[in-house]
């Protein structure tokens, strides 16, 4: 369950020190060293992503446009998120093997939905986990994650490996950002009013 002292400092300043969670905008959620506060550390996701990589190999996806994705995807769930000229949307099957994808464990199942609540979203149930890797050089530009059902439940961020710098913006790509460094073992929950924001 999530420390008191976590939802007690929730609200802190911004330019509270990196252990304290903080409100990047209503919504939006930063949980320093998350992994740790609210499960049992790295160790076992590293293993599980190993796991599921070895099922559904991390691979480059193509835009709809043909374009080829710096960053390497793969997912567990029951839902993945793919991509390709027929357009961005979720599948129970990975397209490369024609089978489902490896399942969640109970374990990433419960951080989720203790980061969730933190947010103040409660009765999160996570149906999809989507893990990209970035390697030196991989990004992703600023976007909307819009191909989900209904945007009434939030996103629920893991960061692991080396910090890496995240941007927030606002409900159009010309809005001014803001710039956090994630580092490994960071949480971070978009939802409710910070949903639809570019990122």
């Amino acid at each position: 369950m999530v420390r008191q002292t976590m939802l007690d400092n929730a609200m802190g300043d911004l330019f509270e020190q990196e252990t304290q969670p903080r409100w990047l905008a209503p919504g939006a959620l930063h949980l320093p060293g998350g992994l740790d506060s609210l499960g049992p550390g790295s160790a076992w996701l590293l293993a599980w992503i190993g796991s599921v990589s070895r099922q559904a190999p991390f691979r480059h996806l193509a835009t709809p446009g043909g374009q080829r994705m710096s960053v390497a995807m793969t997912n567990a769930g029951p839902c993945g998120w793919v991509s390709d000229r027929g357009g961005y949307r979720y599948s129970p099957l990975d397209p490369l093997s024609q089978q489902p994808w490896p399942a969640l464990p109970r374990a990433l199942l419960v951080l989720a939905r203790d980061a969730a609540q933190a947010a103040g979203f409660a009765d999160f149930e996570p149906d999809a986990c989507l893990i990209n890797r970035y390697v030196p050089g991989a990004r992703m530009s600023l976007h909307q994650d819009r191909d989900e059902a209904s945007f009434a439940h939030p996103i629920v961020s893991v960061s692991l490996g080396l910090a890496a710098e995240f941007l927030l913006g606002g409900l159009t790509r010309g809005d001014a950002v803001q710039r956090l460094m994630l580092r490994s073992g960071d949480l971070l929950v978009l939802g409710g009013e910070a949903r639809p924001r570019f990122h």
